[in-house]
């Protein structure tokens, strides 16, 4: 069996109609058909049923499946290590980030990594923490920035600093500038909080209800940068990473006490996966840059 037959076999699977399998593949239908064939007849077994309207895969074929995409993954992974420039002059990299770390850790981590290493093609993907898990795990990206505490065994998670929530507001807030505040003074203070699919929005929402406080949400927004806009006008408040604040020179934090829990936002990666050396470099400068948005985990 030849590596070309398992990717015609998933292309057939993935399009269900041999023409337009061919089309994506940029061969003829018949030698396409052939190849098949050829697969068919070396297991002897037929691994899709042709008497329908579309092209489905039978039992056989649907066991296959699973372990044909396991094998053209951990393939194309070794190609990748093969062909890798160790001098960083070419290339490409994918992180995957929760969407909290878009509004003050991307932006710098970008311009240092494209200064330093310009001809490495960098994909940044905003993903939930599951959806970067299963990235890691069929090697769909090469490094996660979310928050600690994955228990998948096949990830890898590395500490990298903590994250602490405040109280933001805009500097014409009547809050702005003044001392610790306790929880229940937010209790009649308009909000704008994320939602609630946020990690984010899920601490804010523990931390009130832990100190009896019914927040007053004026609004809810699914994206940090539209909170951020809402509170700079003044009238509300809203509960973020104080990172974003220090970031943002119309935002002013103000502090909690007692203040909710810090989170340890960590570096994840695939165990005994390959690491390409754009993604080597990309760990060494996250590590280096790390103080920059909060103290060290063994500091909180």
């Amino acid at each position: 069996m030849l590596l070309r037959h398992i990717r015609y076999l998933l292309a057939v699977a993935e399009h269900r109609n041999f023409t337009r399998a061919a089309q994506a593949l940029h061969v003829s239908q018949p030698a396409l058909s052939q190849q098949i064939k050829q697969l068919e007849e070396g297991f002897g077994a037929r691994l899709f049923d042709r008497s329908g309207r579309s092209v489905q895969l039978t039992d056989a074929g649907q066991a296959y499946l699973a372990h044909a995409r396991r094998a053209l993954a951990e393939l194309d992974a070794g190609e990748r290590a093969i062909h890798d420039v160790r001098d960083l002059s070419r290339g490409s990299l994918h992180l995957a980030i929760t969407p909290t770390f878009t509004e003050y850790l991307v932006a710098p981590l970008v311009e240092r990594f494209g200064a330093r290493h310009p001809g490495i093609e960098l994909t940044v993907s905003e993903m939930t923490l599951d959806q970067i898990v299963a990235e890691l795990g069929d090697d769909g990206v090469d490094l996660g920035i979310a928050f600690s505490g994955v228990r998948a065994a096949e990830i890898d998670s590395l500490p990298l600093f903590q994250e602490r929530l405040t109280l933001v507001v805009g500097r014409d807030h009547p809050y702005a500038g003044a001392g610790p505040l306790a929880p229940q003074q937010l209790q009649d203070q308009p909000l704008a909080l994320l939602t609630r699919e946020f990690a984010t929005r899920q601490s804010v929402d523990a931390w009130l209800a832990g100190h009896g406080v019914a927040p007053r949400i004026m609004l809810q927004a699914n994206s940090i940068s539209s909170v951020v806009k809402i509170v700079r006008q003044g009238r509300m408040a809203t509960l973020l990473p104080d990172a974003i604040a220090r970031a943002q020179p119309e935002l002013v934090c103000v502090a909690l006490a007692p203040a909710p829990p810090a989170r340890t936002v960590a570096m994840l990666g695939r165990k005994d996966g390959y690491r390409s050396a754009a993604a080597g470099a990309a760990a060494d400068l996250l590590l280096a840059m790390a103080a920059e948005f909060g103290p060290p985990p063994e500091a909180a």
